[in-house]
């Protein structure tokens, strides 16, 4: 498919055009919404937990785990990109199934992931040789290129939602794949993993307002963090201690590099928003797309002029830009995966806040 024909009544124009569609061609003065005013892309869209679980137990019925990429995963597919199994035009989001005495076999991939754990217990992941035990609530890193594979020894299936940057790496023509040697990796079930023993508990900071640069000053120990596990038990006690200390409506906190105080990973944005029982956040703009999960709760955000109720599992798009604040009335969780780090890092990041009366 060739560069769109425009058209003139001016004879010498309409050729003109024609040449330059047949060149490959496209005139600029005939383009309209290139460059908009502010980001107007995806609206938000709501993926029920209901419907997801329902649809993640058939799977695990009905499709073996080596049909398709050694992993039994649901794609997030927002509907405003075309039928691609993106949630974002960065972020790739998915809720993965393994039953019990499964195995999803070791891979490496340039996209880089991450895992938040929803239901279950008993699974283990090995990153890089390194055997991490998986928890609800827990955030599990694959870092890019890494080597991972998740076993299920227990007698329980396990859930939990998988977030990647394949959306952003796909469109940069950076995606890379590699088998690994296809036979289990022995390993007994971790109680610590050789990350945790090394970094625990040293990986939370508050997320809003950012930490100032003064306060990141510890050489870099890589392009990712060093600590591949955040478990849940560290994460509740640093809301909890900043929802005290502050006495405010709502907290939150940024999974960060506890050698840098940086992101995660260099492409990839997570946090914990913490809402009390009748709280109210304040309302944000943020450049750049965002997935939520709603880890415990219920409540409604106001995104744009839209209300989007919510329930514990629950998964939405914050789009680029759009106006959101968050409430609920029984208190709340919400996980937020973003692209923050991308557009910070090339000058693109932007954000604005107020208060919601």
């Amino acid at each position: 498919m060739g560069a769109p024909r425009f058209t003139s009544d001016d004879e010498q124009v309409d050729r003109l055009y024609e040449a330059a569609a047949d060149a490959d061609l496209q005139p600029l003065w005939q383009l309209r919404g290139l460059l908009p005013a502010v980001p107007d892309g995806l609206g938000t869209h709501v993926w029920r937990w209901k419907v997801l679980r329902e649809l993640a137990e058939s799977s695990g019925r009905l499709i073996g785990i080596h049909q398709g990429g050694d992993r039994r995963v649901l794609s997030l597919s927002h509907p405003g990109l075309g039928g691609l199994p993106f949630a974002t035009h960065t972020l790739w989001g998915g809720i993965q199934y393994l039953n019990p005495g499964e195995v999803a076999p070791a891979h490496r991939h340039s996209p880089a992931a991450l895992r938040l754990v929803l239901e279950g217990s008993g699974v283990w992941t090995l990153v890089n040789g390194d055997a991490i035990p998986m928890q609800p609530g827990d955030l599990v890193l694959t870092p890019s290129f890494s080597w991972h594979e998740h076993q299920n020894p227990g007698d329980e299936p396990m859930i939990w939602f998988d977030g990647l940057d394949l959306p952003l790496v796909r469109n940069l023509d950076a995606v890379f794949f590699e088998d690994g040697p296809g036979e289990p990796t022995p390993a007994g079930q971790p109680a610590l993993s050789d990350s945790e023993l090394r970094f625990a508990a040293r990986g939370i900071l508050p997320a809003w307002p950012a930490a100032p640069a003064s306060a990141v000053q510890p050489p870099a120990s890589g392009l990712h963090s060093p600590l591949l596990r955040y478990p849940w038990a560290d994460t509740d006690r640093a809301l909890t201690a900043l929802l005290e200390r502050a006495g405010t409506a709502w907290a939150e906190v940024r999974y960060a590099d506890p050698a840098t105080g940086r992101d995660i990973m260099p492409t990839l944005r997570a946090e914990m928003l913490r809402i009390r029982p009748e709280g109210r956040t304040s309302r944000r703009r943020t450049a750049g797309s965002a997935i939520v999960v709603v880890r415990s709760g219920s409540g409604a955000s106001l995104i744009g002029q839209e209300r989007c109720d919510w329930s514990a599992g629950d998964i939405f798009v914050l789009p680029s830009w759009a106006a959101a604040d968050h409430h609920s009335a029984e208190g709340a969780d919400l996980f937020i995966l973003s692209d923050a780090p991308v557009l910070e890092a090339i000058g693109l990041g932007r954000r604005q806040a107020e208060d919601v009366r």
